[in-house]
């Protein structure tokens, strides 16, 4: 089945065979719809017709599933974030883009899921890439799409690997994003991967890791006097899980009161709980990590309090979560133990992770 798409002078043929297609996207007004706030432009770069955009630019009457999507940037040394989002339904999204004032660091390229219009490029430092571009004129950034699995590529070289696109969205909208200003030209969709890309999947989950948390529901954060411990109970809370590696993403299960502005977000934060019952008095040993913040509470008593905001220890501190970063010794009594982790969040990736050193004499409920 042939389909042909009328835009204005300019006939565009894109070709739909049992799930094949191909299409080529003009930088013209009629294909794109622009967020509120977005500044762009249509014009000419290097003799190509291109788009100038500071913003969020999404394609319109295109909803994309599997397949490759190709575009250029233009190079640019000034402190600029530019790439692409597919498979965007409900607020949620992936997304991949460069850094170009990042050009040869360790985090160069990032891919991050968007939930509920929130970043969470802090929760997936595995899938950021040491990447150095083009100096001077264009950089190619292509995406390779197979259900669940992504394939990234710069300038021809394989630069990540996502074994599990975190949106879970089968499908979508899909567009283009730049943070600070850059320009796009030569945009390309179609059906068809390399023959390395294929389907990959995540590691199992270790029976020592926390599978599954009890979360309340979001609140403005105004002060430690609003946390008194005695009132935990009187919440409503919400049994979620994590991924594989024990992270539990918070915005995918909540809606950030503050959102949508980086560093002028207020503080937020849930109280996520875990109950824990043990056959005897004794110790045992909590690894976890967080962001932004946390505080602790073992039977309603504090146990930690800590700060893994962005720039929080300076002002190349990325903030990223890695699951052995704290550790605390339990006090358990015998019976019923509740731990309950009032976790605070400004911007850029709401999550909590934990996981017993050991399970000996305790079970997780």
């Amino acid at each position: 089945m042939i389909q042909r798409f009328m835009l204005g002078t300019c006939l565009l043929i894109s070709v739909y065979s049992f799930g094949q297609f191909s299409r080529e996207i003009p930088m013209t007004p009629d294909q794109w719809e622009f967020s509120k706030n977005t500044k762009y432009e249509f014009k000419k770069v290097d003799g190509r017709q291109s788009l100038e955009l500071d913003g969020r630019a999404t394609l319109t009457d295109f909803s994309f599933k599997n397949g490759t999507i190709q575009v250029d940037i233009y190079a640019n040394d000034l402190r600029s974030f530019a790439g692409v989002f597919f498979r965007q339904q409900n607020g949620n999204s992936d997304e991949v883009y460069m850094r170009m004032h990042k050009s040869d660091k360790v985090d160069a390229l990032q891919y991050t899921p968007i939930f509920h219009g929130e970043s969470n490029w802090q929760l997936y430092k595995e899938h950021q890439a040491k990447v150095v571009f083009n100096k001077m004129g264009w950089n190619t950034l292509k995406v390779e799409v197979i259900k669940y699995t992504a394939y990234v590529y710069v300038n021809e070289e394989l630069v990540v690997v996502v074994p599990k696109l975190k949106s879970e969205n089968g499908k979508g909208n899909m567009g283009l994003w730049a943070g600070f200003g850059n320009v796009f030209s030569r945009m390309k969709v179609n059906s068809e991967v390399s023959k390395r890309t294929k389907v990959l999947y995540p590691n199992k989950v270790m029976k020592e890791v926390i599978t599954s948390w009890e979360i309340s529901e979001p609140q403005r954060y105004e002060s430690d006097n609003v946390l008194d411990s005695s009132l935990f109970s009187n919440e409503h809370y919400t049994k979620v899980v994590t991924e594989p590696s024990g992270l539990l993403p918070i915005s995918k299960y909540v809606m950030k009161p503050s959102q949508g502005g980086f560093e002028q977000n207020q503080q937020d934060y849930i109280i996520a709980k875990l109950m824990l019952d043990s056959t005897k008095e004794q110790s045992k040993k909590l690894y976890f990590d967080f962001s932004d913040k946390i505080i602790l509470y073992l039977n309603g008593q504090e146990v930690f309090k800590g700060d893994n905001s962005f720039r929080s220890k300076g002002n190349t501190y990325q903030g990223h979560v890695f699951m052995e970063r704290n550790s605390v010794i339990l006090p358990l009594r015998k019976g019923e133990n509740n731990i309950h982790a009032v976790v605070l969040e400004k911007a850029n990736g709401w999550g909590l992770m934990g996981k017993f050193e050991d399970l000996r004499n305790i079970s997780v409920k």
